[in-house]
């Protein structure tokens, strides 16, 4: 069974359809660039623009890089401030007219690694963490997910710790990866001594270059391994909550 999955990120919009019995995109996906502003309708439009180009008419599930309850999009970290208490989902269907399940891009991304990847029949406190424009965090106990962490903005140093350790950071700022690394390992000791978890999933782009700097990550009990989905976690993710709908 196909069904199709977008993922909106705060640098691309990408989606194609997946395959759910395998967990894998079914065709190679397609892409185009996060307008800036990311105001709703520009949004959509490429949302749209990346489902056209498939002539995809069945159901379609989409990831939004904040906190989403019930289709309505509560948060908007980076993506603008038209998002915050839009009822997106609504707002989708009507564009793409069909039927469209909205969820948080990093809860989307851990329940297809949780299923078909690196977190596959663990138990216990699970932590997927995405690293890219921001950071995402999708909590998992004993396989059931906890909703909208949104951890990406703990406190650190003063500041959200995306902002700090996220990959745009490590980008904007020129850091080297051992630099990034030690970045990295403070905001993973932090989220270890508040919850825990025997297992930090790491996720995003960044996830396709894990041997340049999770062997620098040192100190931190827990296991830490990459994303097997890698940056198509997201559609995958998505693509499984528009058939569970």
């Amino acid at each position: 069974m196909n069904v199709f999955g977008v993922d909106i990120g705060g640098s691309g919009i990408k989606g194609a359809p997946v395959d759910l019995e395998r967990g894998d995109l079914a065709e190679p996906r397609h892409k185009v660039l996060t307008p800036h502003p990311a105001t709703p309708d520009s949004v959509i439009d490429g949302v749209k623009e990346v489902v056209d180009n498939f002539g995809w008419s069945g159901p379609v599930g989409i990831t939004f890089p904040g906190v989403v309850t019930d289709g309505i999009t509560r948060t908007a970290a980076n993506v603008d401030k038209g998002w915050v208490d839009l009822n997106a989902q609504d707002l989708l269907c009507e564009r793409l007219g069909t039927r469209v399940t909205v969820l948080n891009d990093a809860d989307a991304a851990g329940v297809a690694e949780m299923t078909f990847g690196a977190g596959a029949g663990r138990k216990g406190t699970v932590f997927l963490l995405t690293f890219g424009t921001g950071i995402g965090s999708a909590l998992f106990l004993d396989g059931k997910l906890v909703p909208n962490t949104e951890l990406g903005h703990l406190e650190l140093h003063g500041q959200d710790a995306e902002k700090h350790a996220s990959t745009k950071a490590k980008e904007d700022e020129d850091l080297s990866w051992e630099h990034w690394a030690k970045r990295v390992t403070k905001y993973l000791a932090h989220v270890e001594m508040l919850f825990s978890p025997s297992l930090f999933i790491i996720g995003g782009g960044v996830s396709r270059k894990a041997e340049k700097f999770l062997p620098l990550i040192e100190g931190i009990r827990a296991e830490i391994v990459p994303a097997q989905l890698q940056n198509n976690a997201g559609i995958v993710g998505a693509a499984m909550a528009a058939a569970k709908r």
